[in-house]
């Protein structure tokens, strides 16, 4: 990943100092300025910190090092100072400093002065990183760790939903933390003390899923050896989160509907009905409404969750969290695994932001933690990610005027040839952010050739 710099360039030879700017300009891409006295140079520092100064150590008999490296240390405390020809090198304790001999070929000379460079740049983006990430940390809400406008609004939304008892719905991908959502809903609500109970409706059958909510009675089926009271009353007082509500077998939905209309829960096998407080927070990968349109989901349950909305974006709508999420799971992976990675580098994290997360936070916090493993006690570097990440693009958007005058065909095959570039592959998340089923998505690949 190119570094460009600013390179001050500090020479008696006004035409040699421009003959060494063109080629660190042409030849390596870095943006240089040309002085010919010490207080030019100076001037140029207090104007623009550079990232590199190239001086000789003296000019026409006036000290220039010294005095360059004394501002440096305030202004740029990343620079590299590079004297040209020197064996006396200033003293500092902040700014590099080093010698270069003095050389006959330019190019050589701009190579080295173009390796400093990107060394400087790769320090100054570190330490705005962490600076970054140090400011940032106090964004972490009830273990929900973000300071985009997303997260400020879902903030926001948290705090309304805690000061009543509506029922929540809480819509996002997978991998996008609706449960500490609904975690911080209960924490931040006067039910904190009180039970948080969680379910995940897909994964129970209905006849389980019915006995986990509701509870049952000795003798009420097969193996019920003992009463169970079920996640309804387990929860009274506090808040229960019914995970992938869309999941929920259509035969239960009209037994959920009930709770929330009467809060009264009776177990399987009695009759005894028993009063419950329970606030009711729901959460979905699943387009709901599209679901109610199939027959799939009953009209009445999802008017009734859907009061109060809580949309989360993925995580490649906030790309500006990704640097304090993905410094958040190194320090927790360093805690769980007792080692001491340092960090991130600059390089390694921009390809973090740039890559299109199918999985969401999970993704991250996965890869994060297996990095760690990997890296042990040294920084995490580009060349230790995996290829899907370092290999990514970023997705140009498709304009209306691109669109004009394709098929629907030629439509349909981009749209699955975009898809898949974005997921790096993945052919069952493919099929689900373009609503088509797994076979459906395979068929089309194989007839459009891609």
């Amino acid at each position: 990943m190119a570094q460009r710099a600013f390179i001050l360039i500090v020479s008696a030879d006004e035409a040699a100092g421009q003959r060494l700017r063109e080629l660190l300009r042409d030849e390596h891409g870095h943006s240089c300025s040309v002085v010919t006295t010490r207080d030019a140079a100076l001037d140029s520092i207090r104007a623009r910190p550079p990232d590199v100064v190239v001086t000789p150590p003296r000019i026409g008999g006036e000290e220039v090092a010294g005095a360059l490296a004394e501002l440096l240390e305030g202004l740029a405390p990343d620079a590299t100072l590079l004297v040209v020809g020197g064996t006396t090198l200033p003293v500092t304790h902040r700014s590099a400093v080093a010698a270069l001999p003095e050389t006959e070929n330019p190019a050589q000379l701009a190579a080295a002065i173009s390796a400093s460079a990107a060394a400087a740049v790769a320090r100054r983006e570190d330490r705005l990183l962490r600076q970054t990430i140090a400011e940032q940390r106090s964004a972490t809400f009830e273990g929900i760790v973000g300071a985009s406008s997303a997260i400020r609004r879902i903030i926001e939304r948290i705090r309304k939903a805690a000061t009543n008892k509506i029922t929540v719905l809480i819509v996002g991908e997978t991998g996008t933390g609706k449960d500490l959502i609904a975690s911080a809903i209960h924490k931040q609500s006067e039910r904190a003390s009180r039970p948080f109970k969680a379910v995940n409706c897909a994964g129970l059958n209905e006849n389980l899923l019915e006995s986990e909510l509701f509870g049952h009675v000795r003798g009420a089926f097969t193996g019920a050896v003992a009463d169970r009271k079920g996640y309804f009353v387990a929860s009274d007082g506090g808040t229960l989160f019914l995970d992938e509500i869309g999941d929920m077998p259509l035969t239960m939905q009209p037994k959920l509907l009930r709770v929330l209309d009467h809060r009264e829960v009776v177990p399987v096998g009695s009759t005894d009905v028993r009063r419950v407080d329970v606030r009711v927070i729901a959460a979905t990968n699943a387009n709901l409404m599209k679901l109610v349109e199939e027959q799939k989901f009953r009209a009445d349950l999802y008017y009734r969750l859907h009061h109060f909305v809580i949309e989360v974006p993925p995580l490649r709508e906030r790309r500006e969290d990704i640097p304090l999420l993905a410094d958040h799971f190194r320090r927790r992976a360093n805690r769980m695994h007792g080692l001491g990675c340092p960090g991130i580098a600059s390089e390694a994290m921009a390809y973090l932001t740039k890559y299109f997360w199918p999985g969401n936070v999970r993704e991250l916090a996965s890869l994060i933690e297996s990095l760690v493993v990997e890296v042990g006690d040294r920084q995490i570097e580009a060349t230790d990610l995996p290829e899907r990440i370092r290999g990514s693009r970023e997705l140009v958007p498709l304009g209306a005027a691109g669109i004009v005058g394709l098929t629907m065909a030629q439509l349909e095959r981009l749209a699955i040839e975009r898809t898949l570039q974005a997921t790096g592959g993945n052919r069952e998340q493919a099929a689900k952010l373009l609503g088509i089923g797994t076979r459906t998505l395979y068929r089309k690949i194989k007839e459009y050739g891609l």
